[in-house]
């Protein structure tokens, strides 16, 4: 069995985790008798944690150049912590043992995606090879468990949930990793974020993944709300999964020779666009769906167009600490303060006003691009981090 196939397994049940405990979880928490704000915060755990808790683990991967040990055991006590969830419904309760298991969980995904990379050694348009099999596995959680909520008690996501946070538990143990990396000085790191177009790279990824809070926090309640059935609600979440799938076998074709402004300004643009249907047209189903096929553009397109310039914009040696510090920026402080905003407007204008902020985040991520990315091939971006 070849690295390419352990990372795909792993991807598929890390995802698969995320998709039953993402869209439903906040349907339990409903169910529990929390309003939306408690909801909001509970659901906004995860970015929180990704602040901070990634840029330690990938310094201490760094330092050990033990990337897999540190994903096996941080993967195990992200377990351990999920099991208390069984204990309590108390929010302070839950809040305590979900930020745990966060904390852990956080430390697995930047560290897998240093280990995909460095097996591509240097071809980055296959990473959406690998990664869409993280898609499949989100799809089969969150249709199955769709499914599963509409014909038993709302509890059983947290079996379900478990169940799979212990497969990745068992897939992170058949991984393997290249020899230790060596060493180097956080000044280089800070030289390389310093250049411009990272830094507009960054901020515009920050407001793209704030412009997904409502979506994440707040999407399957407000379908539940305009009477779609929970297997309806799961199969929306797979469309939009199925078209970011059919982006990444298409995105090594359409990286040949594009521009990254051009394809970034195209995903914010149709970002702004989905965000304002769900909001407000939710009744109507073809345009409900239209706006779930555009997640192949807010997140599939921009997500593997980071990960590309990522790739070329830093080196070998940089990239496990390069894609922590992205994963906190972007998904810990974006999605931390999308989600607390979304919950904050939805307890007060509802769910219009809440997706069209969104809307509105999305577009002024536009503008960061347009001012601060230059043109030019993606697949030709040459590093100009320090050695």
């Amino acid at each position: 069995m070849n690295q390419a196939y352990r990372l795909s397994v792993w991807y598929f049940w890390y995802f698969a985790f995320i998709g039953a405990f993402q869209p439903y979880f906040s349907l339990y928490l409903q169910a529990i008798g929390m309003g939306a704000e408690r909801i909001a915060v509970l659901m906004s755990l995860g970015q929180l944690m990704r602040l901070g808790a990634p840029l330690c683990w990938s310094w201490l991967a760094d330092r050990s150049g033990r990337r897999v040990r540190i994903m096996v055991l941080s993967t195990l006590a992200a377990l351990a912590s999920f099991s208390a969830v069984f204990l309590t419904r108390d929010f302070f309760g839950l809040l305590t043992a979900l930020a745990v298991l966060h904390f852990f969980w956080s430390a697995s995904l930047p560290l897998t995606e240093a280990l995909t990379l460095d097996h591509l050694a240097g071809q980055p348009e296959r990473y959406g090879r690998i990664r869409l099999w993280g898609s499949l596995g989100y799809i089969a959680a969150v249709t199955g468990t769709g499914w599963l909520l509409d014909v038993s008690p709302i509890h059983v996501l947290l079996w379900v949930s478990w169940a799979l946070v212990f497969a990745t538990f068992i897939c992170s143990l058949a991984l393997t990793e290249k020899a230790a990396p060596t060493h180097h000085p956080l000044a280089v790191m800070d030289q390389a974020w310093r250049q411009p177009r990272v830094i507009f790279l960054l901020l515009s990824s920050l407001f793209m993944v704030a412009a997904h809070g409502a979506l994440y926090v707040f999407y399957s309640i407000h379908l539940v709300a305009h009477g779609y059935d929970k297997t309806t609600v799961g199969l929306l979440w797979m469309l939009g999964v199925l078209a970011e799938i059919l982006v990444f076998f298409c995105m090594p074709k359409l990286a040949v020779g594009a521009s990254l402004r051009g394809i970034l300004l195209a995903c914010f643009a149709l970002a702004a666009l989905r965000f304002l249907l769900i909001g407000w047209v939710a009744d109507i189903l073809w345009l409900l769906l239209l706006a779930q096929v555009l997640h192949g553009a807010s997140f599939g397109v921009h997500h593997a167009a980071a990960m590309m310039a990522l790739t070329r914009w830093f080196p070998p040696h940089q990239q496990a600490r390069a894609q922590a510090l992205y994963g906190s920026a972007a998904y810990g402080l974006g999605g931390l303060l999308g989600a607390l905003l979304a919950g904050v407007l939805w307890a007060s204008g509802g769910a219009g006003v809440a997706f069209s902020a969104a809307s509105a985040l999305a577009l002024i991520g536009l503008m960061l691009v347009w001012y601060g990315i230059p043109g030019g091939p993606l697949l030709h971006l040459k590093p100009e981090a320090v050695r």
